[in-house]
């Protein structure tokens, strides 16, 4: 007859066996980082800035009140216009940034020098041979990828961190950052690459690394780090009510433009000088498509490398260089990173047909001007509706000033019909449905009747504000 007592002692011996195994399989697989932090943190830098402001006045709470004074009330103004008057203030903020070579050259973020009068670095102790604190210039920016390269003057050879490639990291992947939170200079954090490709609607530019790597105000500049020890990341952003989701600017992206900071040159990027939309499933639909892959040209700008290259107006760009474009930030992106006077393949959809043509990118520009237009009821208010819109034709002054020929504008929508959940606005004025001009009321309530009933949605051009674009109006099941 079998022991009970020994029975139960055998599986308990068998069970602390299994835990105490897989305990030091776990411990075994986390990473050690001291090897890591000892290796690059010498590399990294904090950096105080000096910014010298006036004292705030009236004119600060009461804007243009105080700054245009009419002519004849000087005297009368003066007692509040003592801007030159009123002392001065230093403000001083910090970040972090990092070593890309052994004579002193610095990366960091944009804003955390911008409009800086005096710009310091201190460097870590191993590093600083005695020196507290060492005056830096800099030597170039961007403010488009919130990229700045600092120079500081030493004469022994610092440590210095390598750029790593982004694009190879693979999400999960142990990940290091390093910098000066809150002024708690060469914190280390560790964490994952969460994600990338993140948007953060932080301009043209938005392609972001996602970490839970801990990054707070103080890190920004400073470098997130893999562990072969090289830079992939420029910690840049946070998420301010979350915790665990921080940004950092991809390694491939920054060192393109530091490369070009570095060696003098003015950061360039490709152009090509078009208005562009990302095509939505209910905007192929409304133009007969099979997917809702590529970005719809909106518009194109006159003299530029579109129109040169024959890229019109309701083209749909599929491909860039025999790849395929998914969406208006990819392309951006594909574009930019080329150098201008590059020619490149862009492959349109053209009225249900494919067309490659050849276009050679300028350079781009960031600033584009837009019209003013205040909309404005006119006496001959018309209704279309289907799409519950009253319109009326733009007035001779309103398409002069948005530089167009002809179009209707919208004047009021209706909450219950279909153009209610567009993204429609008064003031609009509508130039072209499914590709076709519209230049009265009736063109567009026989568009809408038998193309765009007939497909269950109607694709308008519109121009706001001097913008151009399109919207997609839902009108229910295609018949």
């Amino acid at each position: 007859m079998r022991n009970p007592f020994l029975s139960l002692t055998a599986v308990l011996l068998v069970c602390a066996l299994v835990i105490t195994g897989a305990a030091n399989a776990s411990a075994g697989s986390l990473p050690e980082f001291s090897e890591l932090a000892a290796k690059c943190g010498p590399a990294v830098v904090n950096i105080n800035t000096e910014k010298t402001t006036r004292a705030s006045g009236p004119e600060d709470f009461f804007g243009d009140m105080f700054r245009n004074v009419p002519p004849g009330f000087e005297r009368f103004f003066e007692p509040f216009q003592r801007d030159k008057r009123r002392p001065m203030n230093k403000q001083r903020s910090l970040g972090s940034g990092f070593l890309i070579s052994s004579d002193g050259y610095i990366v960091t973020n944009f804003h955390v020098v911008d409009g800086a009068d005096v710009i310091r670095v201190t460097l870590d102790e191993k590093a600083s041979a005695g020196k507290s604190s060492i005056k830096a210039t800099l030597v170039g920016s961007d403010e488009e990828t919130d990229l700045a390269l600092l120079k500081i003057d030493v004469k022994e050879e610092l440590p210095f961190l390598k750029f790593g490639n982004s694009d190879a990291l693979k999400v999960g992947e142990w990940v290091l950052a390093i910098g000066n939170p809150f002024g708690l200079d060469h914190s280390v954090t560790a964490g994952i690459l969460s994600a990338k490709g993140r948007r953060i609607n932080a301009g043209a530019f938005d392609n972001f690394l996602q970490t839970d790597a801990s990054i707070n105000p103080g890190n920004s500049g400073g470098p997130l780090i893999n562990m072969q020890g090289e830079v992939i990341g420029i910690n840049t952003a946070i998420i301010a009510s979350g915790q665990g989701i921080g940004f950092a600017i991809p390694s491939n992206m920054a060192n393109d433009i530091i490369s070009q900071v570095r060696d003098g040159k003015k950061v360039s990027r490709g152009w090509l000088g078009i208005v562009i939309q990302d095509v939505d499933e209910t905007m192929g639909q409304a133009l007969g498509l099979k997917d809702h892959k590529g970005v719809l040209v909106a518009g194109v700008q006159p003299g530029q490398p579109a129109e040169e290259g024959g890229i019109r107006e309701g083209d749909i760009i599929r491909k860039l260089d025999g790849k395929i474009v998914e969406d208006r930030d990819e392309l951006l992106r594909v574009v930019a990173s080329k150098k201008p006077g590059t020619t490149v393949s862009v492959e349109v959809l053209r009225e249900g047909k494919s067309k490659t043509l050849q276009v050679k990118l300028g350079d781009r520009s960031s600033n584009l001007e837009t019209a003013d237009n205040t909309p404005a009821r006119g006496s001959k208010d018309t209704a279309e509706g289907t799409l519950g819109l009253t319109l009326r034709p733009a007035r001779a002054e309103e398409l002069k000033q948005l530089d167009l020929e002809y179009g209707i504008m919208i004047v009021d929508i209706d909450p219950d019909k279909a153009a209610a959940s567009s993204n429609l606005r008064p003031g609009d004025v509508i130039i072209k449905a499914n590709m076709k001009p519209v230049k009265t009321v009736a063109e567009l309530s026989r568009i809408v009747r038998e193309e765009g009933v007939k497909r269950g949605a109607i694709l308008l051009q519109i121009n706001r504000r001097g913008d151009l674009a399109f919207s997609t109006v839902e009108l229910g099941e295609a018949k």
